[in-house]
């Protein structure tokens, strides 16, 4: 199934308006499969991009749009809804968007390890830049899970 025609059915099964757009549809860099499934639980409610990679013409994630979780293989996981856009440096994320990230024993030290080695690599590879910790600029988002509808959320409206 495409990222269109899932979001198609995201809308209709959330009752969302038409034209209601689809922001992105993307798959986690380092462990895409992985990842998904922290976001399908619950488990992983924010990411963290660098915004000195994003291309001009690119637009950076915004509060309210809805995106497409992608497996390995391009295929749709889930549809999020972002709550909370932030852009900072890379020095200044804290704890709490390292725990919300919910990868590995949610730390901020596995954080900040796991990304800087994933950022020096990201940015070798997609810019031919040297990544520097103390001057990157961050976008931080959070969101959470819309699309499928979790079977206890089913069960709350029904019991309603």
């Amino acid at each position: 199934m495409t990222p269109d025609n899932f979001f198609e059915q995201a809308k209709v099964t959330l009752n969302l308006p038409a034209n209601t757009p689809l922001q992105s549809a993307y798959q986690f860099g380092v462990d895409a499969d992985t990842l998904a499934d922290l976001v399908l639980t619950g488990t992983k409610t924010a990411t963290t991009s660098a915004y000195d990679l994003y291309e001009p013409d690119e637009a950076l994630p915004q509060v309210g749009s809805y995106d497409i979780i992608l497996n390995s293989k391009n295929e749709p996981i889930c549809v999020t809804f972002t709550d909370s856009v932030e852009i900072k440096p890379f020095r200044e994320v804290g704890a709490d968007h390292a725990y919300h990230e919910g990868e590995g024993d949610r730390s901020y030290d596995y954080w900040r390890q796991v990304h800087l080695e994933f950022f020096i690599q990201e940015y070798a590879d997609e810019a031919g830049k040297v990544f520097d910790p103390d001057t990157a600029t961050m976008v931080l988002e959070r969101f959470h899970v819309v699309y499928p509808v979790k079977d206890s959320d089913s069960e709350d409206k029904q019991t309603d």
